[in-house]
Order: structure tokens, then C-alpha cells, then sequence
């Protein structure tokens, strides 16, 4: 029987189009009735986008910073993106953040997701972290499940993100593991 062609691995900058196309596609999933204000509120078209992730690739802010991508053959598919936690009550030495994590609308259960976590724990494993957070909008039981069926709690706290007139709010809440 053939298996399929699927890795993941750092990202390149030359990702950053496959990366922006799979991050277009996941927020108009999300936030279908928000994201065309979203965008135009930014300027955000794929092009831009894509040049934006680009530069985000070739100049990481610190090492510890990284992108891995979920592939199908060459086709990124998914993506997270690690490095140390940004929250007031986390201590950035041990405490590490999922500050994305994204499989393609088009691919999720097909072990993506999984493959990515896995890859995601192990990088910051390797930079040091014994504790791992992730923010998810509260509205997504398939990520919750996703991550509670890998060992990640609640840990109470939540925020809300608006833009920049306020009219769309979306409310987060935090997950967390221990992965030392």
C-alpha cells in the first residue's frame, strides 16, 4: 500500500506564499463575516500578505522564534509557530507558546495537525521550555478537542482581540501542557 508523501520541517522564507495562503484560508473559515473589514482595515491582499510572512521568515526577532510547516509532498499545508511566551504572567525562560497553529481548511484529519504539535513540542523541548501555551478563539471545539486529546487544559485565563473600530471582537481562551 502507498503511504503518503507528508513531513514537517522548519520554514523557508521561499514558504511564505503557501504559508499566507493557508492563513488566508483558515481566517475565512473563522471569521468569514469579519474578515473582509479585516483585510481592508490592513491592506491585506495574498501578495502582500505572503511578502509580509516573507520578511517574518528571513528576520525571525530571536532565535527561539521559529516556523515549522506541515508539507504534502512540496505543498505546505499547515503551520505553527513557536517561541517563548508573551503573556505578563509567563516567564519567558520556561514557558514557551504555540503563537499559531494552522492546518489548511482543505486538509485537517489527515494528520497534519499532529504531526505539527509533535514537531512544535519537540523544537521547544530543544530551545529549553518545560511549559507550553497556546491562545484559541473560544468558539473552536475542534481545536479545543484537538488539544485536550494531546493533554492541554484550561488554565482560566481568556482575552478578547477587536479591531481596530471595535465592531468585531473575538474571545480567546488559553490552553496549556507541561512537556518536560
Amino acid at each position: 500500500m502507498p503511504t503518503a508523501d507528508v513531513s514537517v520541517r522548519v520554514a523557508w522564507s521561499q514558504d511564505a506564499a503557501g504559508i499566507a495562503s493557508v492563513q488566508l484560508r483558515a481566517w475565512q473559515q473563522r471569521y468569514d463575516a469579519l474578515l473582509p473589514q479585516l483585510l481592508a482595515e490592513r491592506g491585506l491582499d495574498p501578495e502582500t500578505h505572503a511578502a509580509a510572512w516573507e520578511q517574518s521568515l528571513a528576520r525571525p526577532p530571536e532565535a527561539r522564534h521559529r516556523a515549522l510547516v506541515a508539507l504534502e509532498r512540496n505543498l505546505v499545508v499547515g503551520f505553527v509557530l513557536t517561541g517563548p511566551a508573551t503573556d505578563p504572567d509567563a516567564d519567558p525562560v520556561v514557558d514557551g507558546e504555540l503563537g499559531e497553529f494552522t492546518v489548511d481548511p482543505g486538509h485537517l484529519r489527515q494528520g497534519h495537525g499532529s504531526r505539527l504539535l509533535q514537531a512544535a513540542v519537540d523544537t521547544l523541548l530543544a530551545d529549553g521550555f518545560t511549559r507550553v501555551a497556546c491562545w484559541i478563539d473560544s468558539t473552536d471545539d475542534d481545536a479545543r478537542a484537538f488539544l485536550s486529546g494531546a493533554g492541554w487544559a484550561p488554565d482560566g485565563a481568556s482575552r478578547e482581540l477587536a479591531d481596530e473600530t471595535g465592531a468585531g471582537t473575538v474571545k480567546q481562551v488559553r490552553l496549556h501542557t507541561a512537556i518536560a
